[in-house]
């Protein structure tokens, strides 16, 4: 308690995350049969609900922010929207998240979403047009207005943008001569941005789209104009693994993570971490990777509660 009389607010520093993230090696016939060496990055041991890359992009904009509330944008099983929600709560912020699809305010929450609420997230649902178009500086006036989130610190969606991407930055100095490669999932395509700018020349960042529509190495490009005024590092996307867009899981994906998880004790979240796993797999047995390289996988996420 302070002298007067308020419980002060704590920073970020007092969350205490664990930075460096653990690297540890996994044996693993699907890669050694190929030569190919394999380390798992787990930033979902970073902090217990600020996960992965949601901690590297979101310590940016919260120390941006200065105590302001914050704003940010999500669907109804955004990752992103939780951790903005969680960050809320334990820095003692207030949060709305703008959810895309107003046929969903009149049905009951989610799991997803009633996490947002519990943890103190005020929830405005908006049309899928209207969310569409969010980027546009008229709609997001209006979409701020709505939500009396006029003087709020803006997140967009996924958290990526030119703060983010700088702190992401510290992904790739992490792994600086510790793997050839180091791939990880993308949904907007911020922690890859940051991540190749902070590896070492020679070294290669590979992210795995899971969304479908081809549009991310044009958002990779995009972020790293605007965080550092050109394009950095060695990075490409694969396009391929997405299973049909975001939150789509079939069953094929689910036996691969289920059985990633028997093999090696570690807990695979299905829309973004398994497929990143499974096009690793794809590419080593594709003869993608040379015999003697070292991967790093990045897993940015948790399954959800």
């Amino acid at each position: 308690m302070s002298d007067n009389g308020r419980v002060p607010r704590l920073s970020l520093a007092d969350l205490r995350p664990r930075l460096p993230s653990p690297l540890t090696e996994i044996d693993d016939d699907r890669f050694t049969r190929h030569g190919v060496r394999v380390l798992l990055k787990r930033d979902d041991l970073i902090h217990p609900d600020l996960i992965g890359n949601k901690w590297r992009k979101l310590a940016p904009n919260l120390e941006a922010a200065r105590g302001r509330p914050l704003v940010t944008f999500g669907g109804a099983y955004s990752n992103h929207l939780r951790a903005t929600a969680a960050a809320g709560r334990l820095l003692g912020i207030s949060t709305t998240g703008i959810v895309r699809g107003d046929e969903l305010a009149d049905r009951p929450l989610n799991p997803s979403l009633t996490r947002c609420a519990a943890d103190g997230m005020r929830l405005h649902f908006v049309d899928r047009s209207t969310y569409r178009h969010k980027d546009r500086p008229a709609t997001l006036a209006a979409l701020l207005d709505a939500a009396d989130a006029r003087d709020a610190h803006v997140v967009p969606e996924g958290g990526s943008n030119a703060l983010a991407v700088r702190g992401c930055t510290a992904l790739g100095r992490e792994l600086r001569g510790r793997a050839d490669v180091v791939a990880l999932a993308c949904g907007t395509g911020g922690t890859l941005a940051g991540l190749a700018a902070g590896l070492a020349p020679d070294q290669r960042a590979l992210g795995v789209a899971v969304l479908k529509g081809g549009f991310l190495t044009a958002e990779v490009r995009a972020l790293q104009e605007a965080a550092f005024g050109g394009v950095r590092g060695d990075w490409q996307v694969a396009d391929d693994f997405h299973f049909g867009g975001y939150a789509r899981v079939p069953a094929e994906l689910r036996a691969f993570a289920e059985d990633f998880e028997q093999r090696h004790g570690v807990p695979v979240e299905h829309l973004y971490v398994a497929k990143m796993l499974h096009a690793l797999v794809t590419l080593a047995q594709q003869g993608a990777f040379s015999p003697g390289t070292t991967i790093a996988a990045v897993v940015t996420g948790t399954p959800q509660q």
